[in-house]
């Protein structure tokens, strides 16, 4: 069996495709199969060794992002990325075709466009997932021919044909899903007996969130630790910063910004953390599986809004604060931590929430519609 996975290029739609590949391949032994061949279609690997470490073959398909209401430099972009993605599509069906993989599992995004068009012209069965409460453009486009549609938010699954919908929440690599508390506090050089604050702006930062966290961490460690994820592009500027925002405080050391977290780190985050302060994308799913209060701060400019829906329709679990980019100000963060971490009862309501919003299966229920469908078009 040949099964094609395919999603827009970032994290957060590259490493559910890695938690549902992962599922696959266990499912497949569970059932004696004969092991599946997956292959990655997309511009670029994103991460080579998490597809080296799989088996995964990548094909190469080049695609153009089309950007809502451009002027100036982002006209010229849109113009140079509609041949891009002109270009992608007819290289995307002439691969696929010498491929004619048996089933295509797609996250959606601008990077899967000409895989699932050339999926649809093949005849090709088609599996997408939605992460948003609102659907994108390409994945509400390809529900309409899609076999099957699983979502990540109850919310979403109204843009969709209900016969063919299914909720089972965002699939999230095993290698993340469990905290590892052995070691982390040695690890991370953390005092066990201080409160632990994490704030994750993914692989790419937040400009944002960081600019305010570093005119409040002279306050903030007094009380707290805080592990910062800055992303690699900020973590020298960033740096240099703390250093001189924390001149002369009484605990420096209680400040940790890290560029990246590989998944070990991001276990032992999980397993030590009081509060997460996060955007509102996929890591949500995270941070819920963890059982972990949060602060979201959406994305103010996301396509159709969707970090806001998101994280309102998160905070209503009661798992969640929400603070909005242009509420953002230092007062408020640390009025809304305070109110997390000073009142043990509440924090622990919003960890029980947390874990009620949590799908653990989600994976492993696409895993397996995903293989009933292939066998089915392979037969």
């Amino acid at each position: 069996m040949k099964i094609v996975i395919t999603g827009g290029g970032s994290g957060g739609h590259f490493y559910p495709l890695m938690a549902v590949a992962d599922a696959i391949l266990d499912e497949s032994r569970k059932q004696t199969l004969v092991e599946p061949r997956i292959y990655y279609v997309g511009p670029n690997e994103y991460n080579p060794k998490e597809l080296f470490d799989r088996g995964i073959s990548f094909v190469r398909v080049p695609a153009g992002k089309r950007r809502i209401n451009p002027n100036g430099i982002g006209m010229i972009n849109n113009a140079i990325d509609a041949v891009k993605m002109g270009i992608g599509c007819t290289i995307g069906l002439i691969k696929m075709f010498i491929l004619f993989p048996d089933v295509v599992f797609a996250k959606g995004g601008y990077a899967s466009f000409p895989t699932l068009l050339a999926a649809k012209i093949l005849g090709i069965p088609v599996i997408i997932h939605e992460s948003d409460s609102t659907p994108g453009r390409v994945n509400a486009w390809a529900g309409k021919f899609a076999k099957k549609v699983a979502v990540s938010f109850p919310e979403s699954a109204e843009h969709f044909d209900a016969a063919k919908v299914a909720y089972t929440g965002n699939p999230v690599r095993k290698d993340i899903a469990i905290p590892l508390e052995v070691g982390a506090y040695e690890y991370l050089g953390l005092d066990p007996h201080i409160p632990v604050i994490s704030i994750l702006g993914g692989s790419q930062g937040s400009a944002r969130i960081n600019d305010i966290v570093l005119r409040i961490i002279p306050e903030l460690t007094k009380k707290y630790q805080i592990i910062h994820q800055t992303g690699k592009d900020h973590i020298e500027s960033i740096t240099g910063m703390s250093t001189l925002a924390l001149n002369g405080s009484t605990y420096p050391e209680r400040y940790k910004p890290m560029a990246y977290m590989n998944s070990m780190v991001m276990r032992m985050v999980a397993s030590i953390s009081r509060v997460v302060i996060s955007r509102a994308g996929s890591q949500i799913f995270e941070i819920a599986l963890w059982g972990m209060p949060s602060i979201l701060i959406p994305i103010t400019d996301s396509h159709g809004d969707h970090q806001r829906k998101n994280a309102y329709n998160y905070a209503r679990s009661g798992a969640a604060l929400v603070i909005e980019e242009n509420n953002l100000t230092p007062q408020i963060l640390i009025h809304e931590l305070s109110r997390i971490l000073d009142n043990a009862q509440f924090h622990d309501q919003m960890a029980v929430s947390a874990k009620k919003f949590a799908r653990v299966d989600a994976a492993e229920i696409i895993a397996h519609e995903v293989l009933n469908i292939g066998l089915s078009h392979e037969l």
